[in-house]
């Protein structure tokens, strides 16, 4: 009997093939179990503690009742001021890399920067605020929390507006420039509008990666049991009221954790589900 050339090597990289694929159907597998767990172990124990107290009345003291208006307030605040900061500079960024600094030493020392800055754990960015803002001011406050949520999204927004105008053909902007218009209103009227989709989803998932942002609020707004709108003092927000209130030994306090950990995994999954329908509308319209 002949054997054909090559054929056991043909059969060792089709197991080879069957092996890489099984691994990989229970790597996957293996992390959807326990995402799924986390979700809902989160939806069990949030639904239950759920009430409208929870959106109505202030972080209670020790033992006692109360709900999470104020820290619901200060999240939503520090958030958009942290977007409101951090997405213009993003912006910029992004369309200079990707408009202006092609050829350029400073467009690689920047793309270099923004990835460390990319993938620099949160606790870090807090201290850095930590040193530049608070301990200047002697105090923590609202509008440190929102510099650090910035540096998080600052990365971000960079990253996905440089992308964004890259994939916008080069066929539109020499057309728009053959007609003598100029670079910055081509990048503006011309380029903007074509990636705008791109950019806002870009923001969306930077917004809904700051939303759960613990660490960097321990070190620069810290909490307040009370309602204020002061940005120069320190505020009550979602993410360190859940980690307060986890640690305690108080039952009730333990409720608030989880109906707190629901309401943020909601905002999270609604957040990311706007920024997937963009995504998809704007992919519809083009095709």
């Amino acid at each position: 009997m002949r054997l054909v050339p090559g054929l056991p090597l043909l059969a060792g990289r089709r197991a080879a093939n069957v092996l890489a694929h099984a691994f990989a159907v229970a790597a996957t597998v293996f992390g959807l179990f326990f995402l799924a767990w986390i979700l809902w172990t989160t939806l069990r124990n949030g639904i239950a503690s759920m009430d409208l107290a929870l959106f109505t009345r202030m972080t209670p003291p020790p033992g006692e009742h109360g709900g999470m208006l104020n820290a619901f307030f200060g999240s939503a605040l520090m958030s958009l001021l942290g977007i409101a900061i951090g997405a213009p500079v993003g912006v910029l960024a992004g369309t200079f890399l990707a408009e202006y600094s092609r050829a350029s030493w400073l467009g690689g020392t920047v793309r270099f920067v923004n990835d460390i800055l990319l993938s620099a754990p949160s606790i870090v960015l807090g201290l850095f605020v930590y040193t530049l803002v608070v301990a200047p001011m002697g105090h923590f406050s609202a509008l440190a929390g929102a510099i650090s949520l910035a540096f998080i999204v600052l990365p971000v927004v960079v990253r996905t507006t440089d992308e964004m105008l890259q994939l916008v053909p080069a066929q539109m902007r020499e057309a728009a420039l053959s007609l003598g218009v100029p670079q910055w209103k081509v990048t503006v009227q011309v380029l903007y509008r074509s990636s705008l989709p791109g950019i806002a989803t870009g923001i969306l998932l930077a917004l809904a990666r700051i939303s759960g942002e613990t660490a960097p609020l321990l070190f620069t707004a810290l909490n307040n049991q009370y309602w204020t709108t002061d940005v120069l003092a320190p505020m009550a927000n979602v993410p360190v009221v859940i980690f307060q209130y986890a640690m305690s030994p108080y039952d009730s306090w333990h409720s608030l954790a989880w109906a707190g950990a629901f309401v943020l995994t909601l905002f999270v999954l609604l957040v990311s589900l706007v920024a997937r329908a963009i995504v998809a509308r704007n992919r519809v319209h083009h095709d």
